[in-house]
């Protein structure tokens, strides 16, 4: 899958069907190269003590690194997540997070996002880092 536009790498994902950000409610609301959005409940995705997974936080946070190295790779590259590590700072048991992935590098082979992910309070739940592989699609 190659990328040239937000809107176009939107459709793309919209349109796919069982995939791992749908299972789990991933909503992004902004796209770009620089700067990715997105929500997730909290309800579906949690550990036996009903508290947000740290791993679901994880996915949210690669889906939203993984869509902006996508973006900045531009067409005709792909980015492909080598490296990610999270810290988790609260619990959430309810409602929504929000996650907000900034690009702190992008070079021609790799891209690095800081993700922050806070709950419906503004409250920091988990900072997390994704590193992306840029590279020509085949």
């Amino acid at each position: 899958m190659t990328l040239t536009n937000p809107e176009e790498f939107m459709s793309l994902m919209n349109a796919q069907e069982n995939r791992l950000h749908q299972r789990m409610g991933i909503e992004i609301l902004e796209a770009g190269p620089d700067r990715v959005v997105g929500r997730m409940p909290v309800e579906g995705n949690t550990q036996p003590y009903g508290l947000l997974h740290g791993g679901a936080s994880c996915v949210l946070a690669e889906t939203l690194g993984s869509t902006g190295a996508a973006l900045y790779a531009g067409a005709g590259r792909i980015a492909v997540g080598i490296e990610i590590n999270a810290t988790h700072h609260r619990p959430a048991s309810s409602g929504h997070v929000t996650g907000v992935a900034t690009r702190v590098h992008g070079g021609r082979t790799l891209a690095t996002y800081e993700i922050e992910i806070t709950d419906d309070l503004g409250r920091r739940v988990c900072t997390a880092r994704l590193t992306c592989m840029l590279r020509d699609a085949q």
